[in-house]
């Protein structure tokens, strides 16, 4: 067997043919344990029935490559990932780096407007440790990543157990413990009200409900609960959080967003309703508005 015959089968299930390129070593690699260097130096490799039959059932049935080897690259890093929680994107890496830069700033400067008033959420880090609340955390890879490259804690929250569990694991596998500690909660149901962060970020689910049947057949694999909004502009849950978000934030403390398509001025307009000041709103590389923060 070699890369070409994976390619193949890849390509005559309809994957478009980079994607397949990329797919064919993702396969090979996890399902044989072969480096990148073994890559390059072998055209020819054996063992290789398993690999035939997921490559066959990925052009098939269409299940996302990340589902088939149980895990998705982002930001340098292999999160776990299943049918419980989304597949992090590409446009996600621009809200946790924007969120990393805050951080880091506000450190830099020393102009934090008002200390935390406790504690609550910290086990052994002490309460000059910024906080930061990740709603609909999901795999974790929001809170993880900022917890990683900052010296922030992060609480990530979730109302899916089975998403926490995904992101319990990938916190322990990047070693982050008491940095990045999870919690279910349905936003702020579960979030003390003497609790206050000193951000609050979140990838909500944006997708209208009525778009469902367009997306592609990957995207159903998906859990619905993190896709999808039930009302027609997908800015359910945007409302929902920005309206108590004042209520769990520092003076001077940051709400921030991912964005879907066309929904950047109604997000803008509901943080402006709710008090925060200084929004900016940023492209991601297809000049699409992905992100949106603003201050509190």
């Amino acid at each position: 067997m070699n890369i070409k015959q994976i390619e193949k089968i890849l390509t005559d299930g309809g994957i478009e043919p980079n994607e397949a390129k990329i797919e064919a070593k993702m396969l090979v690699k996890h399902f044989l344990k072969l480096s990148d260097i073994d890559l390059a130096l072998n055209e020819v490799f054996e063992g290789h029935e398993v690999v035939l039959e997921q490559a066959q059932l990925r052009a098939k049935k269409r299940i996302p490559i990340q589902h088939i080897i149980g895990s998705a690259y982002f930001m340098g890093e292999d999160f776990i990932v299943n049918e419980n929680v989304l597949i992090p994107r590409d446009e996600t890496e621009i809200l946790v780096r924007k969120a990393v830069e805050k951080v880091k700033r506000k450190k830099e400067t020393g102009k934090r407007k008002q200390k935390p008033q406790n504690c609550s959420t910290v086990q052994l880090l002490d309460c000059s440790t910024q906080k930061i609340l990740d709603i609909g955390t999901g795999s974790g890879c929001i809170a993880c990543m900022i917890a990683k490259l900052t010296d922030a804690q992060v609480l990530g929250v979730d109302v899916s157990i089975n998403a926490l569990q995904v992101a319990i694991e990938n916190s322990s596998r990047l070693k982050l413990f008491n940095k990045a500690i999870f919690r279910k909660s349905d936003i702020f149901s579960n979030v003390k009200q003497d609790e206050k962060f000193d951000m609050i970020i979140s990838n909500p689910p944006y997708i209208p409900i009525n778009e469902k049947n367009r997306l592609q057949t990957e995207v159903g694999f998906e859990p619905d609960l993190a896709l999808f909004a039930k009302d027609i502009d997908g800015i359910e849950f945007y409302e929902k959080i920005t309206t108590k978000a004042p209520e769990f934030l520092n003076e001077g403390g940051y709400l921030m967003f991912e964005l879907g398509i066309n929904q950047a001025n109604a997000v803008r307009t509901l943080m402006t309703k709710s008090g925060f000041k200084n929004i900016e709103i940023e492209k991601d590389l297809a000049g699409i508005e992905r992100i949106i923060f603003g201050e509190r």
